[in-house]
């Protein structure tokens, strides 16, 4: 049996459902239990049973602070040791998000993983196009963001859970690889185009100062992520690209810019008459 941890969180639900459309044996982790879901809870480490898990599909648990996220990430690969799982899957970080404010955490759990002594397959993913629209800043004269004219090899997150359920389902074929998940580069003032309004370019300053100044709810860890990101990819550290993902999907991955254009259109504020 298939086990995806985190299928509360996007990323995890759509791999679990990709798995289930295959026709694989296939159940879902997470802190609450429910129908086909079994209750995995990282902070609870007696919740932590992988009886019965032949492949288990660990998606990050990256919302938290370095230390707690590799702890959880600990417990997680002990009990996969401990109950006999014979395949790893890790939702990794793609290797040029070195730069980024969370890598840590994810190059921490592959060291992790590769010292399981369990066979094993890492994902390093990249950013999502829905996060990349979805950061981008409506203001009453279009778009505004802080990504200047950098690019981002933006992926669809669709498409990165295919990818997983595809070396999920045959994890003997994938063990011991690292795949470098990223799609094609795209830009703010494309989507601004896209959406049919103008773009304007924030410096870094600006955003930071508005991510502690004007953005209520955000966690202490989150305005320096959120900046890492902005920084990389205005100086074209995010752009690369790789065959990895279409390689293991056999067909062109989704258009990117499309799934971009879609999440900032459905953060554009409501027009009040």
């Amino acid at each position: 049996m298939i086990l995806v941890t985190g299928v509360n969180g996007n990323l995890g639900s759509a791999t679990l459902a990709a798995l289930r459309a295959g026709g694989a044996v296939a159940m879902g982790g997470s802190r609450k239990a429910a129908e086909g879901v079994r209750r995995l809870d990282f902070d609870d480490h007696a919740s932590l049973d992988l009886a019965g898990v032949s492949t288990l599909v660990l998606v990050s648990a990256g919302y938290a602070e370095d230390d707690q996220v590799v702890e959880r990430h600990t417990a997680v690969l002990d009990a996969a040791v401990r109950d006999g799982v014979r395949h790893v899957v890790y939702t990794s970080l793609t290797t040029a998000g070195d730069h980024l404010g969370f890598a840590l955490a994810h190059r921490a759990t592959e060291r992790l993983v590769r010292a399981s002594g369990l066979p094993w397959t890492i994902l390093r993913n990249g950013l999502y196009a829905e996060l990349f629209g979805g950061l981008l800043i409506w203001t009453d004269h279009g778009l505004e963001s802080p990504f200047g004219d950098g690019a981002l090899a933006a992926v669809a997150r669709e498409d990165l859970a295919e990818a997983a359920a595809v070396v999920a389902a045959n994890p003997a074929r994938h063990s011991g690889r690292v795949y470098d998940l990223v799609g094609t580069p795209i830009t703010a003032r494309q989507v601004a185009d896209e959406l049919g309004v103008a773009h304007r370019a924030i410096g870094l300053g600006e955003y930071r100062r508005r991510l502690l100044e004007e953005t209520p709810g955000l966690l202490p860890f989150q305005p320096p992520m959120l900046a890492s990101i902005a920084t990389s990819i205005r100086h074209g550290f995010l752009d690369g690209t790789a065959p990895d993902l279409t390689d293991l999907l056999g067909r062109a991955p989704r258009d990117p810019l499309a799934a971009a254009v879609a999440a900032a259109s459905a953060a554009r504020p409501a027009v009040s008459v």
